[in-house]
């Protein structure tokens, strides 16, 4: 079955019409359950925040009216779970994505710090300039640990290499990262 174009899904949004949500998780589910997944390591919090994904979608839009759907859920579904993780967390730790959180703090300045010193979209605009930077492996594994919360040993395992010699490629990105950020002026 052909999958319809971005816009007519979010036109179906636009219109209240229920088969967005439809359209939307024929398209975009599989995306958004592994991105929930990964991050929650859990299949029934997975199945519950890609179902908040589609309700704050439909919340969403209008007025918002993304050029990327896919990106839209998918930052959508990632927000939603790490809100799930923490709620999970709160008074218990969960070694996986306190790692994976605590390796960002080192190079990613915490929210507070980035009102002060830059605006979001200048962070957001730096980032996308590093990653471009990059070569294409290196943006790809990146992203698929920060963004998409895949673990080390999964990406190493895929790439033909130990577990530790991927941990190291990751640290290494992150101080690439650090000293792109602090030569930009960004306050760490």
């Amino acid at each position: 079955m052909e999958h319809m174009e971005d816009s007519q899904i979010v036109a179906l949004y636009h219109k209240r019409d229920e088969q967005a949500i439809t359209e939307s998780s024929r398209k975009y589910g599989a995306l958004c359950w592994r991105i929930a997944k990964n991050i929650l390591n859990s299949t029934e919090d997975a199945k519950e925040c890609v179902n908040d994904t589609w309700f704050a979608a439909w919340c969403r839009m209008p007025p918002d009216q993304p050029l990327s759907l896919g990106a839209f859920l998918g930052r959508i579904t990632r927000n939603v779970s790490i809100s799930r993780w923490r709620s999970n967390h709160a008074k218990k730790r969960s070694r996986g994505m306190e790692v994976l959180l605590s390796e960002l703090d080192e190079c990613i300045p915490d929210t507070a710090n980035v009102e002060q010193a830059v605006e979001r979209r200048e962070l957001a605009r730096l980032l996308d300039r590093w990653l471009d930077s990059l070569p294409a492996e290196d943006c790809v594994l990146f992203v698929r640990r920060y963004w998409y919360a895949e673990a080390v040993h999964a990406l190493a395992r895929e790439h033909r290499c130990t577990q530790n010699q991927m941990a190291q490629k990751m640290m290494h990105l992150r101080r690439q990262l650090k000293l792109f950020l602090e030569q930009e002026g960004v306050c760490l």
